[in-house]
């Protein structure tokens, strides 16, 4: 399914979300405290956006590396192709992108220190096992960044917000991207069937995570997770 929307997908975040997509990456970027010395890893990374955000220093500080891992090849081989064709001043590192299973990551135990997933973890078929994989491949006090999608708490932008991603944005995103997997049909129901804010903030309590943050973003369209790895 994702395959088949790769080759647009920019395109459609960009235009069906108004242009906020990259402002809701920078915000997650910012907390995430990036250090020069910090190993980022983004999982289910697609086209590289928030890797390249965590890379060219959307938090004012550019870490020492970044990997983004997606489950689908053709969104790696986009965020590739993107990874070449920017340019970077110096100290901006060039992240690195390979395929891989967010409930399996191929890295050692204690081998990052920020742990990122922007729109994604909705999306996995548990998130219980990917939350523990991302306690256990970061470091002592490392953190996750978790930025998802949610249901506006006040009643008038909810009616606003279920109206355009459910009648509007699944045909004009499907027409635009040329796709009949249906997959803007299922990313709007999937945002609706997931785990409310206070759900899965117990979720990463459980695996492991203590003080947890969120933070709402665009009249709570999105919201930013942060959540510590103890010392």
């Amino acid at each position: 399914m994702f395959a088949a929307i790769a080759r647009r997908y920019d395109l459609n975040n960009r235009l069906h979300s108004l242009g906020r997509d990259q402002a809701w990456r920078r915000r997650a970027v910012r907390m995430a405290q990036v250090k020069q010395t910090d190993a980022v890893l983004d999982v289910a990374c697609g086209t590289g956006d928030l890797a390249e955000a965590f890379a060219s220093g959307a938090g004012d500080v550019s870490p020492a590396s970044v990997v983004g891992l997606d489950f689908t090849k053709p969104m790696i081989e986009i965020a590739q192709e993107k990874a070449q064709r920017l340019k970077r001043c110096s100290g901006v590192p060039t992240p690195r992108y390979m395929v891989g299973d967010a409930m399996d990551l191929p890295f050692e135990s204690k081998s990052f220190d920020i742990v990122s997933i922007a729109f994604g973890i909705r999306n996995v078929q548990d998130p219980k096992q990917v939350l523990r994989e991302f306690f256990r491949v970061l470091r002592p006090r490392g953190r996750v960044v978790i930025l998802e999608f949610s249901e506006p708490r006040n009643p008038a932008f909810r009616w606003l917000s279920r109206l355009y991603c459910r009648k509007i944005m699944p045909r004009t995103a499907s027409l635009l991207a040329g796709d009949r997997s249906g997959a803007y049909f299922y990313l709007p129901q999937s945002v609706s069937t997931f785990l409310d804010r206070e759900a899965l903030i117990q979720m990463m309590q459980e695996a492991g995570f203590t003080r947890i943050e969120q933070k709402p973003m665009t009249w709570g369209i999105s919201v930013g997770y942060v959540g510590t790895v103890s010392e």
